[in-house]
């Protein structure tokens, strides 16, 4: 699929040839490209959708179907009559429309294939190596935002605990390090809550472990409920939790714990987690109680593990 297969392309391309020095002919062509970008996208779109060459545009209405089309013909027209290599450098204007246009496709269901076949093109004398040339920094650019997109999915997903989808342990402790040193930065307190499902082995031994792994879920969602934008939860390992409050003093802690035991307690009632479910906190601040990450979270720790000694000795 292509501007070659265009017969507006055709047209022009055979006015031109017999009408002048080639520089004019190329300059007449591009100026009818441009005078007929519009026709041309439908055309591309009918091509498309001739023998299902790109099953999903037929899933979505013209103007969807149309998308940046017109302006990538606009964008050709341009670089056939007066090639600047700048225009489909990384970064251009033109390579950011590509990457918009790529991603849009791909959020209404495109395969990569499908995008490439949009902006596919074969060669035509010395006009379609020019437009293949540029054809080919667009295709690039649709691939190069797939790979993007994939490559920052990857790298989330590194940092996430593939249960709950939290910070994992290490890109948690990572974050509370890199906040520390802006809180001393900025004169700003920090607060480490640490806390445990309390007889969590308990569950997963009498409701089983699908039902152990759908009350960790539980738990981080209302931890991802409860919580500021720029507050930091982590699961730091089996029914082990961590959540760092930013900017706080040293009363927010047992604020946010208040609310989280009101936030689990909404989720009992709903039966969402088991009637027997309860959670044991340690908490810490910076700078009132610990300068450094091992302090707050050996604290915050010892705090929990009194907390857990204090309700099996009641």
């Amino acid at each position: 699929m292509g501007l070659q297969n265009s017969g507006i392309l055709a047209d022009s391309y055979s006015v031109s040839v017999n009408s002048g020095s080639a520089d004019a002919a190329v300059a007449r062509l591009a100026e009818g490209i441009r005078a007929n970008a519009w026709e041309l996208a439908l055309e591309f779109v009918e091509e498309g959708l001739r023998d299902d060459a790109i099953p999903s545009l037929a899933r979505i209405g013209q103007i969807g179907q149309l998308g940046d089309v017109p302006t990538f013909i606009l964008e050709l027209s341009r670089e056939l009559g007066d090639p600047q290599p700048a225009r489909l450098r990384r970064g251009s204007p033109l390579a950011a429309r590509v990457h918009d246009h790529a991603r849009e496709r791909e959020a209404l269901g495109f395969a990569p294939r499908e995008i490439v076949t949009e902006l596919d093109a074969d060669e035509l004398l010395v006009v379609e190596r020019r437009l293949n040339d540029t054809i080919d920094q667009l295709v690039t650019e649709c691939v190069v935002a797939y790979f993007d997109r994939a490559t920052a999915e990857l790298a989330i997903q590194a940092r996430r605990d593939p249960l709950t989808q939290l910070l994992n342990h290490t890109a948690f402790s990572e974050q509370v390090d890199s906040e520390l040193e802006r809180a001393k930065r900025y004169g700003h307190g920090l607060t480490l809550l640490f806390f445990d499902v309390d007889d969590f082995k308990a569950i997963n031994d009498t409701l089983g472990h699908p039902e152990g792994d759908r009350v960790l879920r539980a738990v981080a969602d209302v931890l991802t409920d409860t919580l500021r934008a720029s507050d930091i939860a982590g699961r730091m390992g089996g029914d082990e939790f961590a959540v760092l409050l930013v900017e706080t003093d040293i009363e927010s802690g047992g604020i946010f714990l208040a609310r989280l035991y009101d936030s689990f307690s909404e989720k009992v009632a709903k039966g969402e987690l088991p009637e027997t479910f309860g959670f044991s906190p340690g908490l810490a601040h910076h700078p009132s109680e610990g300068e450094s990450s091992d302090a707050l979270f050996r604290l915050a720790d010892q705090r929990l593990y009194e907390s857990k000694r204090a309700k099996n000795l009641a």
